[in-house]
């Protein structure tokens, strides 16, 4: 199974071509965007058009395709607008023998993992800085930002075959690792 992995958009639609073009060229069986979808936030500086319909046209396109969080920027009115299911809290893939566990990042991640008890993978944005981090038996995957890096490297995250490789948009590996 091959899964597209990318995060905090934010309403923002100036990298989702890099997204559309890395599907057109390669063959996803799920795409999987873990959460803040529209809102940009009263901090944002405009760097970007802010497009949320855009966005919303975008994402419907996959509904056979796409697994969709929940982020802290995203609010019940935004889900209710969307043509397809935005889950709260952690989701769960079992592919490959590896349970894969999706969330935003904002309840469940590395430095949270307090309440997060399981063995395996888990895979998040909300921090905006992708990295690969193994501890004890979690391996905790961050794919940072496709619009609004903290870093200004704009990443997304391929599964396949027990590999996870975290990309910039220019295709470049920033992290990867095997299972």
């Amino acid at each position: 199974m091959k899964i597209l992995f990318f995060s905090d958009i934010h309403g923002i639609t100036n990298n989702l071509n890099i997204i559309q073009e890395k599907m057109n060229r390669e063959k996803f069986d799920k795409i999987v965007c873990l959460g803040d979808l529209y809102y940009s936030g009263p901090t944002y500086d405009n760097i970007y058009k802010v497009n949320s319909r855009e966005v919303l046209e975008f994402l419907s396109k996959y509904t056979d395709k796409l697994i969709c969080m929940k982020g802290n920027c995203d609010s019940p009115v935004d889900i209710k607008a969307s043509d397809f299911p935005i889950c709260d809290g952690v989701s769960l893939i079992n592919v490959d023998g590896l349970d894969i566990y999706i969330t935003h990042g904002n309840e469940y991640s590395m430095e949270k993992n307090r309440k997060f008890k399981h063995k395996g993978i888990l895979v998040y944005g909300h921090e905006h800085i992708p990295y690969i981090r193994k501890q004890d038996d979690m391996v905790y995957i961050n794919v940072g930002s496709i619009s609004l890096p903290k870093n200004e490297i704009a990443t997304y995250g391929v599964y396949e075959n027990k590999k996870f490789t975290i990309f910039d948009i220019n295709s470049n590996i920033v992290e990867s690792i095997e299972f």
